[in-house]
């Protein structure tokens, strides 16, 4: 070997054990010649995470309504900052597991309502619950169908749409924002009808005699506008469950387009699932 082989071969080596002491470094406890992560390093903790931690313990057991206790007093006991205990607590505003009510405070909230996935009516899906479905009416009132009510609903495009939006509560509290869009020309003096039945879908068998048979139904996330935060009484930009459901009769002919959409922070669907082609 040449002397500048030589050279080489020792810069290469003094290279690779540089190499090595900085993986060992950055992995450590992790024995020379193995490779990949430590799985058992784990990541530092912010600050805020830790009191979310601590502030989701005690919701666990507590009833719900109970106060908690106000962002200066909590900032003081773990000596933090207000804002990093503001953190904390919308994140658990969020996910449901507190409740705030302007002007009183923070309270522990009540467990969401879970509900089926499943083609029933509302009043239905509450009542299965324990809950008293209750609804005002917001608007009501014929418009005409664009290019895509038009498609499913299955009539012209310019044809009258009966649209009627509801806010939809349970035991009094708000839940839901429907919107629901029918045929006017399939559906005559529905409008009429709506007076004498409070479920929608009663009317539609009991007047018309149509029953639904199937749905499909599309979820997404969206974040509440100042409009549905005031009727939901929530924040503005809290994350909402946004529901679409087209429905059809046993004929198959489509029935209705419905827009709803849910307070993420109250409300959660559960779906059955089968492996396709299992009996």
């Amino acid at each position: 070997m040449t002397a500048e082989n030589a050279e080489g071969a020792a810069r290469k080596n003094k290279s690779g054990r540089r190499g090595m002491a900085r993986d060992g470094a950055t992995v450590a406890g992790s024995p020379a010649g193995t490779e990949g992560p430590d799985r058992s390093r784990t990541a530092r903790v912010p600050k805020y995470y830790r009191l979310k931690r601590h502030l989701q313990q005690m919701t666990e057991t507590l009833p719900p309504g109970t106060a908690v206790p106000p962002e200066r007093s909590l900032a003081t006991e773990f000596d933090t900052s207000r804002t990093t205990v503001r953190q904390a607590l919308q994140e658990l505003v969020v996910e449901g597991r507190l409740e705030r009510i302007q002007g009183k405070g923070t309270f522990v909230a009540k467990p969401k309502v879970s509900q089926a996935l499943q083609l029933t009516s509302y009043t239905e899906d509450m009542r299965a619950q324990g809950l008293e479905p209750t609804s005002q009416l917001l608007e009501i009132g014929y418009i005409t169908a664009d290019e895509r009510l038009s498609r499913l609903l299955d009539i012209p495009r310019g044809g009258r749409v009966l649209r009627i939006e509801r806010l939809r509560l349970a035991s009094g509290e708000p839940m839901a924002i429907e919107t629901t869009h029918l045929s006017q020309e399939r559906f005559p003096a529905l409008r009429r009808s709506l007076v004498r039945y409070t479920s929608l879908y009663t009317a539609l068998a009991e007047v018309y005699d149509v029953h639904l048979a199937s749905a499909e139904e599309t979820i997404e996330t969206s974040l509440a506008n100042p409009r549905e935060a005031g009727l939901l009484g929530t924040d503005v930009g809290l994350p909402m469950l946004m529901l679409s459901r087209h429905s059809r009769d046993s004929t198959g002919e489509p029935v209705e387009w419905v827009r709803s959409v849910y307070r993420g922070d109250r409300y959660k669907f559960v779906a059955n699932l089968a492996r396709p082609g299992l009996a």
